[in-house]
């Protein structure tokens, strides 16, 4: 099968050699993404912000590979704060509330920098 490499341009995706995320047939991993903290929409602080600015992100990501939101089949997402659950469920009902990938909800002790409160991680399976 081929094997397609979707790259964001990010200087990470060379320094630790991964992309945004691949296309093997119709299975469609998408790496663990954060949200764009810029201090005004999305705070340091905002769990439910960062949790959509995530999503919105990934839809135009599968929207580039011509499936969309409903072909997700998977949501891993990892949260310092496990605490924001409410919050992160909100956010994350937005996009799935019918939908309903299976999830997994995770606290760990830090994720890349401190500003990220929330990680997630996506799986889509493209119609044939």
């Amino acid at each position: 099968m081929k094997r397609e490499n979707i790259l964001t341009g990010s200087p990470w995706e060379d320094k630790m050699g991964y992309c945004r995320a691949v296309r093997i047939g119709n299975i469609i991993e998408v790496s663990g993404t954060v949200a764009i903290v810029d201090g005004t929409i999305v705070k340091a602080d905002d769990a439910y912000a960062q949790t959509l600015n995530i999503l919105e992100r990934i839809e135009k990501v599968l929207e580039d590979l011509n499936v969309g939101m409903k072909d997700v089949i998977r949501t891993r997402i990892f949260t310092t704060d496990i605490t924001s659950f409410e919050e992160v469920a909100k956010a994350h009902a937005t996009f799935f509330k019918d939908i309903k990938p299976a999830t997994g909800f995770y606290e760990i002790s830090k994720l890349v920098a401190p500003e990220y409160l929330v990680e997630i991680e996506f799986t889509a399976v493209a119609k044939e």
